[in-house]
This record gives structure tokens, C-alpha cells and sequence, in this order.
């Protein structure tokens, strides 16, 4: 790609304007760890929501879905559409539980709903765990995709990419705290989606494709099922692989960034960060709704345009013979594609990818170093300093974490087998983190135990593949899932159930709905939940419909089905109404923090 003046400047200024923030707000994330890490509790409802799906837009994510499309078609996205069920499942059961919590990470949780050594030995292990070990997985797929970009539009290397890029997290994400991380957010997110729809528009009229119209008649002709938003079910293997499983195990049982059953990690964050539970509620619906409804269609576009401008890795090699090999992936022909952007929307492009960069580093740099500061360093080895004292040593963790991430970018090749680590290392944990706020019996012991298994199993299978013993998809995520459930049952009763008065005290405050907790209610004479298990599922069928609604709605427009559009679009307007109509009849009373 070559930038013009006029493209410097624009990646000049987006660069300069983000900036301000952590200008602004570097003072105000220093005064403590509350406001370093939780925005002080006062984060709305709109910015929650902007910061989420900005954070989950990253440079990583379009190349994926192109990986995607390209070997499985359009309907292999549903390998993560499929979570849409657990956002709206965190949306109308959890969102407002975590912000009653009160607690200033996720982590946190463990010592108000767990008792004794077991639950500071979960806090601190899950802190190492995800804080570090996984977060370090997910710094380097970002740092992966970075490099390929970099690799096909600029030439550059590899360790050049790494350092170039990392610099300016690593002073953002130290300097500014969860605020301005989120405003940030905020500013990149229009600049990235921009970038993204313009992506999309100049593939189409890239030289040969002619258009919308003729691209989707041509890859029709080319790839019958490859547009098909539905996969082929008589190719029963795959059909089971990217739809059935996805639908019936993976959402509730794969503990995955951005889709952790029950809430988790960043998207915990940022609901312990909300002003009041509604704003934690609406915060992460409307993350869902720009997460599975809008972002999706601008990449597919460009995915399956690519096959007709490189309908093989080796039209892709012979126009970039620059990029290393090893490099070479499905998933390159995103950035190939945008060196047919003109001068002025390339220079926004880059910017949009900078920005989308950005925004998922320095929001996984803030997440691990709470953990790491808050859940270990803080709990465990210097429990009495200030306040000041804790932020700096957070802004240390910061530069570790980022050049620990840096370190492990190395080891892996494409974005779809980083994608394909994270399910595995998480999966069989979901159930946990989905029951433990509904079941009083789960206890510490349950959880250390699943983790445990679930990475065991996940990385034996990963070493087998890179010795050449790999399995399929399907086999890894069933054999690990159903492990680690079965060894995280029989601890959770081979184990001392949590003390009736850490239970009646994480109850009083929290206020879990359900039959679950009856014994605890019961012999502490507790009073009812004020929510309502029933008015919950009903918002998230819902929920679900609107957001598949929408999202199919722009398919058929997408491919010119008119007829399709217009059914999908009822079901949408038929569902927003009796969503609106659902939350405004039974909203949940807010309870007093203590």
C-alpha cells in the first residue's frame, strides 16, 4: 500500500486525538486503584456499550471471519455468532447480579461467594491464570494479526511491526485507566467501523468484481454454499461442527473473551464500572447488538470478494512474494484486500487498524494488570500500601504484560488456530460460571479443578498438533468439554460445600433468583429475589430473536433476497416491541450497596 501526504495526516491526527484522554484523565486514574480500574463506578450506559464492542473489534477479528468464509463459508461464523447466546443470557441474568456484587474486579467475587483458603487460593490462581497465562494467548493473537497486516501492506517485519506497535498501548493503557481507555474506545470505534464499510465498498469495486450484485452472482457460481447463511446439512460432518455444536454445547460451556458464560473478564469490568444496574444492563445489550447485528457484513464482504480477486494463497503470494510463509493463511486476504483503498480512506483504513489494535490491547493491558495488582499482588504480597502505590505498580504489570503477550506472538501461525486455543483452553469452565450464581452447592474447589483440567487437555491437544497428531475441532472442544465437566462434578462433591454464613451473606447482597438457593433462604430466612426468572427468558428469547433478526435481515439485503429481508425485518421490529415491552413492565429494584 502506498500512503499519500494526505493519508499520513489522517493517521497523523486520529493518533493525535485519541490521545487526549489520556491527557485529560491521567491524573484522575492515578488518585486509585477504583478509578484505575472500575472508571470510579460511574460509567454509563452508551459508553459501556461502545467500549465492549470497540474492544472486541480488533485487528484480529476481520481477518478471523475472513479465515472463516474463505475455508467454510459465511455459515462457519457461526462458530461465534453462536455466543450470541450467552451475551443475552449475561445481559437479562447477570448483568445487574455482578453490579450488585459490588466488588472492583470479577475476581473479586471469588472471596464474597467462596470461604476460607480455598477461595484466596481460586483468586490468586485465577488471577496468574487468566491475568497472565491466558491474557498473554489473547495479547498475541491481536499482535499476530497486526503483523500480517503489516506484512502484506507495508513489507515490514515481524519483530519491527511488534515494537512499532506496542510502544503506544503500553504509555496509553499505564497512563490513562479504565476512563480513558473507554473514551478512547469510544473515538476508535467510529474510526474503525468507518474504515471497515469503506474496506468494503472498494473491494467491490476492486478491478474484476463489478459491484454487489455481480460479486454475489459470481461467488454463487464459483462456491454454491459459500454465501449460504445456513450450512450445508447434507455435508452432515460440518454442519455438526460449526452449527449443532456451536448451538447446543460451545455458547454455554467455553469460557471465551467478550462471551464468558455469566459475564467475566472485560466485559465483568465494565459492568462493575456501571453507574447503576440498569446501566449495566443496557450497557451490554446494546454491545450486543452492535457486536452480532452491525460490525458482522462489512468483513464478509470483503471475505468472500477475496476469492475472486485471490481465489488461492498462491495468487495471494505472487501479488505480496514480500510476506514470509510461515504468514501465509486465509486469513492475510483481508489486509490484501485493502490495498485497493484510494488515497484518503487508505490512510483511514490504517488508522481504523491502528485504532482497532488499540483498543483490544489496552483493554486486555487494564484487565490482566487489575487482576494481577488488585487479585495477586495486592491480596497476597503487600496488603497495606496507598493507593498511588498500587497504580504504579500497576503501570509496571502494564509493560510486562504487553512484552510478555509480544513474546508468545511468535508461536503462533494463523488467526484461526488462535482462535481455536482459546475455545479449547476455556472449554467445560462455562457451566460453572453460569450455575455458581444459581447454585449454592458449587464451591472453590469446582472451579480451580475445572481450570485445571480444561488446560491440561486443551494444550495436550495443541502440542499433538504441532507435533502432527492433531485432532478435529469438534473432537478437541467435546473431549475437553466433557472431561472437565466430569471432573469438576465429582470435586464439587468430593469437597466441603462453601459455610452457611458466607452463602447467606453473598445471598442477602447479591439476590439470585431461582430454586437454587431455596435451602439458603430458607434456613436463614431470607427474602425473595426481586427478579424474575421468567420475565429474564422471555427478554432473552427475545433478545436473541431481534439481534438474529437483524442480523439475517442484512444478509438478504446484502444478497439482493428481498423477500427474506422483509420476513427477517418483521421478526425484528415483532421482537424489539416485546422487548421493550418486557423490560419496561418488570424492572428490577435497585438494592443499596453496603
Amino acid at each position: 500500500m502506498h500512503l499519500t501526504t494526505l493519508d499520513w495526516v489522517i493517521v497523523v491526527v486520529s493518533l493525535g486525538v485519541t490521545f487526549i484522554p489520556a491527557i485529560v484523565l491521567a491524573r484522575r486514574a492515578g488518585k486509585n486503584t477504583a478509578e484505575f480500574f472500575a472508571a470510579g463506578r460511574q460509567a454509563p450506559w452508551w459508553l459501556i456499550g461502545i467500549s465492549l464492542v470497540a474492544t472486541t473489534f480488533s485487528t484480529d477479528t476481520p481477518n478471523l471471519v475472513t479465515n472463516l468464509v474463505r475455508e467454510g463459508g459465511v455459515a462457519e461464523n457461526w462458530l461465534w455468532w453462536s455466543f450470541l447466546l450467552t451475551g443475552m443470557a449475561t445481559v437479562f441474568f447477570y448483568a445487574r447480579l455482578w453490579r450488585r456484587s459490588g466488588v472492583l474486579t470479577d475476581l473479586e467475587f471469588y472471596e464474597l461467594r467462596y470461604s476460607g483458603k480455598a477461595a484466596s487460593f481460586v483468586r490468586g490462581f485465577r488471577a496468574l491464570y487468566l491475568g497472565f497465562a491466558f491474557n498473554c494467548v489473547i495479547i498475541a493473537t491481536v499482535n499476530l494479526a497486526a503483523v500480517k497486516i503489516a506484512s502484506v501492506l507495508f513489507g515490514w517485519p515481524r519483530w519491527e511491526t511488534l515494537l512499532l506497535c506496542a510502544f503506544v498501548p503500553i504509555v496509553f493503557a499505564a497512563a490513562a485507566g479504565l476512563w480513558g481507555v473507554m473514551v478512547t474506545d469510544m473515538i476508535q470505534f467510529c474510526i474503525t467501523i468507518t474504515g471497515a464499510f469503506a474496506a468494503a465498498y472498494f473491494a467491490l469495486h476492486a478491478p474484476g468484481v463489478g459491484g454487489l450484485h455481480a460479486a454475489v452472482s459470481r461467488v454463487a457460481q464459483l462456491h454454491p454454499t459459500m454465501l449460504s447463511i445456513l450450512p450445508n446439512f447434507a455435508d452432515w460432518k460440518t454442519a455438526v461442527a460449526i452449527f449443532i455444536i456451536p448451538l447446543t454445547v460451545q455458547w454455554w460451556s467455553v469460557w471465551y473473551p467478550g462471551a464468558e458464560p455469566g459475564g467475566g473478564s472485560y466485559v465483568a469490568q465494565r459492568m462493575l464500572a456501571a453507574k447503576t444496574e440498569n446501566d449495566a444492563l443496557f450497557g451490554t445489550l446494546s454491545f450486543a447488538v452492535m457486536h452480532y447485528a452491525l460490525r458482522p457484513w462489512p468483513w464478509i464482504v470483503v471475505a468472500f470478494v477475496s476469492t475472486l480477486v485471490y481465489p488461492t494463497l498462491g495468487d495471494i503470494h505472487a501479488r505480496f512474494p514480500h510476506v514470509p510463509q510461515n504468514l501465509l493463511g486465509n486469513d492475510i486476504a483481508y489486509p490484501a484486500m485493502l490495498v485497493y483503498l484510494p488515497a484518503g480512506f487508505a490512510g483511514l483504513m490504517v488508522a481504523g487498524i491502528f485504532a482497532a489494535y488499540r483498543s483490544t490491547i489496552e483493554t486486555h493491558l487494564n484487565w490482566g494488570t487489575s487482576y494481577l495488582v488488585h487479585d495477586f499482588y495486592r491480596r497476597f504480597i503487600r496488603r497495606e500500601a496507598d493507593e498511588k502505590h498500587y497504580v504504579l505498580v500497576g503501570r509496571l504489570v502494564t509493560v510486562g504484560l504487553m512484552l510478555a503477550g509480544i513474546s508468545f506472538t511468535f508461536v503462533l501461525d494463523t488467526a484461526k488456530e488462535g482462535f481455536d486455543l482459546l475455545l479449547s483452553i476455556g472449554a467445560g469452565t462455562g457451566l460453572i460460571y453460569l450455575l455458581r450464581w444459581f447454585w449454592w452447592r458449587i464451591n472453590a474447589w469446582s472451579e480451580v479443578s475445572a481450570m485445571v483440567a480444561s488446560f491440561v487437555v486443551s494444550l495436550a491437544f495443541f502440542a499433538a498438533g504441532k507435533m502432527g497428531h492433531g485432532s478435529g475441532t469438534t473432537t478437541v472442544l467435546l473431549t475437553t468439554v466433557g472431561v472437565t465437566t466430569v471432573v469438576w462434578l465429582a470435586v464439587t462433591y468430593l469437597t466441603p460445600a462453601v459455610d452457611d454464613e458466607t452463602l447467606a451473606r453473598f445471598y442477602a447482597k447479591v439476590r439470585p433468583a431461582g430454586p437454587g438457593w431455596s435451602k439458603i433462604r430458607r434456613d436463614d430466612r431470607l427474602p425473595p429475589s426481586p427478579d424474575s426468572p421468567a420475565n429474564a427468558f422471555g427478554a432473552w428469547v427475545l433478545g436473541l430473536a431481534a439481534v438474529y433478526g437483524a442480523l439475517f435481515a442484512t444478509g438478504g439485503f446484502v444478497y439482493g433476497l428481498l423477500g427474506m429481508a422483509s420476513v427477517w425485518t418483521t421478526i425484528t421490529v415483532i421482537a424489539v416491541a416485546g422487548l421493550i415491552f418486557l423490560v419496561k413492565r418488570s424492572p428490577s429494584p435497585q438494592i443499596a450497596q453496603e
